[in-house]
């Protein structure tokens, strides 16, 4: 199993970072190690000073694929959840100023929680699902997928040319404006439409 992440799939995102809004897809992996299921909590790690929340919904595939033509993308996912990609954005900073790989910032231990899958029959058009992140309370990003620069199926169908899908595999598609930090104490709660499918304490 292998979690595929999209970067920069929201213009705003992009522009927040001050990324250039990318013309092709953007992905990088994470391990398996990233995971972290069944709402546990998230350990800041001693490493980094600054981890940011990045929530996306993520496409969990269903069967294996290569070459994917976008006309049939849709039939390799059945699922949707949410997660957070969580970023060491100190490390990140110092990184992209070298030109290296955002591997030690973006795939370290624990930096990709998951919450619970729905059926994508319970929702809308796949280009027209809300969904955001609380903090302790408070709303802090909120996006839908109608803004996607490239769509799922887009997505799975680029991907596809360079990595071969297989069944089981995540992909995390992309994270709308508003990340921030989070600190220890700090309670996240991630939804689709109004569903809670996530929540977990910093520790």
């Amino acid at each position: 199993m292998k979690i595929i992440c999209i970067g920069r799939n929201y213009a705003e995102h992009a522009k927040e970072m001050n990324s250039p809004v990318p013309t092709e897809p953007v992905f990088f992996l994470k391990p398996d190690t990233a995971l972290i299921k069944d709402n546990q909590p998230f350990y800041y790690p001693d490493f980094s000073k600054e981890i940011h929340h990045e929530v996306e919904l993520v496409l969990k595939i269903n069967k294996p694929g290569k070459n994917i033509a976008v006309k049939f993308a849709n039939k390799y996912y059945d699922e949707i959840g949410i997660g957070i990609d969580f970023t060491a954005r100190d490390i990140q900073a110092k990184i992209k100023e070298k030109g290296l790989p955002w591997e030690k910032a973006k795939a370290f231990d624990g930096s990709a929680p998951i919450g619970q899958f729905v059926n994508k029959t319970k929702l809308n058009e796949m280009n027209n699902i809300n969904f955001h992140l609380n903090i302790n309370g408070n709303q802090v990003q909120r996006g839908n997928t109608m803004d996607l620069l490239f769509s799922f199926d887009a997505v799975i169908a680029y991907v596809s040319q360079f990595v071969t899908l297989k069944t089981g595999d995540l992909i995390f598609t992309g994270t709308p404006e508003g990340v921030g930090e989070v600190k220890i104490g700090d309670r996240l709660e991630a939804f689709i439409e109004d569903e809670k499918l996530l929540s977990f304490e910093i520790k």
